[in-house]
């Protein structure tokens, strides 16, 4: 897995305000600490899954939408035994649309990282197997698609669609 950072040597984020790069700064540190997840990037949008990863991961279990959905597929990656690579990139804002970004978007990726940690911890503490982030979707918005594996083995990017970054919708039906 390759995630395009702007949070590693030669990576920058050059037209953002001082309280956006807080937020990303934070809940990228946050993210880290609770689920050890050895990246500085993990809300990153731009990035390329190998098709064998998609393979390992059970898609259909994925809960987060928003900018928790690249947190969670971190995760999964990295429990799946993926080995994830950080690739600077200099991420500049769009030119044209809105940020999908809302107080939603946060909460539901802080509500989620927690619930993760804490399974972790969990797990820790008790010897007990599993994954974090294993179960049901938490909420009842529309499923989250993704993109199919040729079968090839060379990456697969994570989409955009018409929802959150890096979240494709399949068609209705």
């Amino acid at each position: 897995m390759a995630i395009g950072s702007r949070r590693v040597p030669g990576g920058s984020i050059p037209d953002w305000s001082w309280h956006r790069r807080l937020l990303s700064w934070a809940g990228n540190v946050y993210a880290t600490v609770v689920l050890g997840l050895g990246v500085r990037d993990s809300t990153a949008g731009f990035r390329a899954y190998a098709a064998t990863v998609l393979r390992r991961l059970d898609l259909d279990a994925v809960r987060a939408e928003g900018y928790g959905f690249q947190i969670e597929m971190t995760l999964r990656a990295k429990q799946a035994g993926a080995s994830i690579a950080e690739v600077p990139i200099r991420f500049v804002d769009r030119v044209a649309g809105e940020s999908k970004m809302s107080s939603a978007i946060v909460v539901e990726a802080f509500g989620l990282v927690t619930l993760w940690g804490a399974e972790r911890l969990w797990r820790a503490l008790t010897g007990r197997g599993g994954r974090a982030g294993e179960g049901g979707r938490a909420g009842g918005g529309p499923g989250v698609g993704r993109s199919s594996p040729d079968g090839d083995g060379s990456p697969v990017g994570s989409g955009v669609g018409a929802g959150p970054p890096g979240v494709v919708r399949p068609p209705p039906g």
